[in-house]
């Protein structure tokens, strides 16, 4: 197999998981490439390492991509996979670790059953952003698996959040900011302010307020064949438009149309994991002490 290995992470612990995993595969006979930016952080005299580099993106020449770090970095791992159709697998070296479902302790048993084909691929939505006037910024990297947002750049007021559905009126959030989710991103950002958990193989986008400066607003669900067209005006002149960790200025009365991308993104869930027991393992979903299981 030819597997890509991506991290944007070079603490120690980092780098002696990327060592072992190395010499772990290709040990095995698999062919294993490393992403360039690795090239200057990892010693050259303990082991000959090949790299790549995405032009933009993997090419489907690969079977996976391997990304080390947390949820983060699999979300920025997903910038270099794109359009291609490399699926993705996460080994947890970060903290909560949602979906980067391997425990660094435990990767090589994980490895094992990704290599003995013990696993689902996991097709995960992403959404699409379009500005009017064109961003220069975002044109390239204009998609997210998690979420889009946009948010407050002066703490000192509220955002006037004009939004529509397939062009129809839906309100004029006051608020901090709105945040569109996909399901995968609905355990994130849009969890931690109050939106509903989605399981990732539903079809829909969540529009969730940021503290919103009205209590007739509640998250909203739509199916993801809606465009959601937002404007955000304000004082001052800019606000934040956010793709999952990319961040820009814009200024304010720019038109941001949201859809779903023309491709999805996939990872790998492992045998024996699932959503529903990684919501009870990671975020507690349902503890009890009446429960004993």
């Amino acid at each position: 197999m030819k597997i890509a290995v991506f991290s944007g992470f070079y603490s120690p612990g980092n780098l002696n998981i990327i060592r072992e995993l190395h010499e772990y595969l290709t040990q095995k006979g698999h062919e294993v490439l490393l992403i360039k930016n690795l090239e200057n952080a990892l010693p050259k005299a303990l082991t000959s390492f090949d790299f790549f580099e995405p032009k933009p993106y993997l090419d489907d020449s690969f079977d996976f991509l391997i990304s080390i770090g947390g949820d983060g970095n699999l979300l920025d791992s997903v910038t270099i996979i794109g359009e291609s159709t490399v699926p993705v697998l996460g080994i947890n070296t970060g903290r909560l670790g949602f979906l980067t479902s391997i425990a660094k302790e435990l990767y090589r048993q994980g490895l094992d059953s990704l290599l003995e084909g013990q696993y689902t691929k996991i097709k995960r939505s992403v959404l699409s952003v379009m500005t009017t006037p064109p961003n220069s910024k975002i044109q390239k990297l204009n998609f997210a698996l998690n979420e889009v947002c946009v948010t407050r750049k002066n703490k000192l007021s509220l955002l006037q959040i004009e939004a529509k559905i397939n062009q129809e009126k839906l309100t004029t959030y006051w608020g901090d900011g709105l945040i569109i989710s996909t399901p995968t991103g609905s355990t994130g950002y849009s969890l931690s302010v109050g939106g509903p958990i989605v399981s990732p193989d539903n079809s829909c986008w969540v529009l969730n307020p940021i503290a919103p400066h009205n209590i007739s607003v509640r998250p909203l669900i739509v199916p993801d064949s809606n465009h959601i067209e937002i404007i955000v005006t304000g004082r001052g002149k800019n606000h934040l438009l956010s793709l999952d960790s990319r961040t820009i200025s814009l200024e304010y009365g720019n038109q941001i149309l949201v859809k779903k991308s023309e491709f999805p993104i996939h990872t790998i869930q492992l045998e024996g994991d699932s959503f529903f027991k990684t919501l009870r393992k990671k975020l507690y979903w349902g503890v009890d002490t009446r429960n004993r299981d």
